[in-house]
């Protein structure tokens, strides 16, 4: 069986995680679309597999939660029928989770925005912290009973609710609505009032939208299919918290979370499909 030298998958996995698209992956390359989207799947898996088992006992203080939209096949509006039912077409959410002093992204989610994905993915989040922390989240309602049944009380949990004015029309719908007012709610516990704050996962929604082509607005590149989807986004966040230095941090997430002592390379992080 034919194997792309490590190398090569090391250069395709970087053109990747900088926002390219798979089609121009192919051109700059000289391999072929379906040898860049198996490469994706195995490395993206592994990722996924590498992050879950690594990313425990995690030492975090303060940790933000936010959800970022990106669709599958088509618009949801345009999904009939059956493709309806289920996740795999139309809208598909990722949810995080990040220390907001590491910036490590603690943990991640594909799903609906809805109380069916919100509840593990806290309780997955909760499985993952050695201590008590500070949780912020924005105003969603799937968020409060989630919390309540993974953290059972043992967090200082506060909630931030943004009102925004009337969305754009004509020219300027893209752009985001005019901001009014926030609100800061104290849902558990006794939660530092100046440390209610979603600020730094939003931030990060920006680092997916350019870091994953199909999470840029107005893509033509999207994801045809869920899965791979989901293996992009284990990739990106597994190059993010391994092998990408924060320029406030001067190291990476994971090595100022502690659970890596060097910066991964890009061979590294191929090599662990193997």
């Amino acid at each position: 069986m034919n194997r792309l030298p490590i190398e090569k998958r090391a250069q395709i996995i970087g053109l990747l995680v900088e926002g390219m698209s798979m089609r121009a992956v192919t051109r700059i390359t000289g391999v072929s679309i379906n040898t860049v989207t198996k490469l994706l799947e195995d490395v993206g898996m592994a990722c996924n597999f590498y992050q879950a088992q690594t990313l425990v006992n995690l030492p975090c203080k303060s940790v933000q939660c936010d959800e970022i939209w990106a669709f599958c096949g088509k618009k949801q509006k345009n999904a009939r029928g059956a493709e309806l039912d289920g996740l795999g077409v139309g809208d598909v959410w990722t949810w995080t989770a990040l220390c907001a002093d590491t910036k490590l992204i603690v943990s991640y989610m594909i799903g609906k925005r809805d109380v069916t994905y919100a509840g593990p993915f806290i309780a997955d989040l909760a499985s993952r912290l050695s201590s008590r922390i500070q949780l912020s989240t924005d105003g969603h309602h799937a968020y409060v009973k989630a919390v309540d049944m993974a953290f059972a009380g043992d967090v200082d949990y506060g909630m931030l609710k943004k009102v925004y004015g009337s969305p754009m029309e004509g020219q300027r719908r893209y752009s985001p609505a005019e901001f009014v007012s926030a609100e800061k709610r104290v849902m558990v516990g006794n939660p530092d009032d100046a440390k209610i704050s979603t600020s730094f996962v939003e931030r990060q929604n920006l680092t997916m939208r350019m870091g994953m082509r199909r999470f840029t607005r107005l893509t033509n590149g999207f994801s045809k299919k869920v899965q791979n989807l989901e293996h992009a986004v284990s990739l990106h966040f597994m190059h993010y918290n391994f092998a990408r230095i924060h320029k406030t941090l001067r190291v990476t997430p994971a090595m100022a979370s502690g659970v890596s002592d060097h910066v991964w390379s890009l061979e590294e992080i191929a090599a662990l499909a193997d």
